[in-house]
């Protein structure tokens, strides 16, 4: 589980350049050359391996997409611009960036927690289990990357801007 989860936000003209990009490979160079090498702190949310467990607490304990709760779109649930199993490029608009600053706004940290410790049930027994260890450093780790992300999806809805997830697996 070494692949590093990062959020951008994304000012109109680099969002019309994703969302324009005419197959896989001009989209990643739209990342690599737009974002990544720009590399812009004020508009990107680092998560690092705790991509993994946050989407899991926010969705149903799996690696899935499904459900209702407007939660499953914050890390890879959103529009999937990158057609290849190797990347993971989940774009969001302004709109649904604003939505979801509005849903992790309320979340707890003993919701958080239960959530977290609940992903266990999936670890052995589920061929989408998660692969870290589910423990308290782990879980203090997580928790302090959703609070950070919580505050950059805050930041960014209020700036109007819609945002990407990547994450090459």
């Amino acid at each position: 589980m070494a692949n590093k989860g990062i959020f951008f936000a994304l000012p109109p003209l680099e969002e019309k350049r994703l969302l324009t990009a005419e197959d896989d490979d001009a989209l990643l160079g739209v990342i690599q050359a737009d974002l990544v090498d720009e590399w812009d702190v004020e508009r990107l949310q680092d998560v690092e391996e705790s991509w993994n467990a946050l989407h899991r607490c926010l969705s149903d304990g799996t690696l899935h997409c499904k459900g209702n709760s407007p939660l499953v779109k914050c890390v890879l649930g959103g529009r999937q611009l990158y057609s290849g199993k190797d990347y993971t490029a989940s774009y969001l608009t302004a709109e649904e960036v604003k939505a979801m600053a509005a849903a992790l706004t309320p979340i707890s940290r003993q919701w958080f927690r239960k959530k977290y410790f609940g992903m266990e049930k999936y670890s052995f027994f589920h061929w989408n289990g998660y692969q870290g260890k589910i423990d308290v450093k782990d879980f203090e780790t997580t928790w302090l990357r959703f609070t950070e992300t919580r505050a950059f999806f805050q930041q960014m809805a209020t700036n109007g801007l819609a945002m990407l997830f990547t994450v090459h697996r």
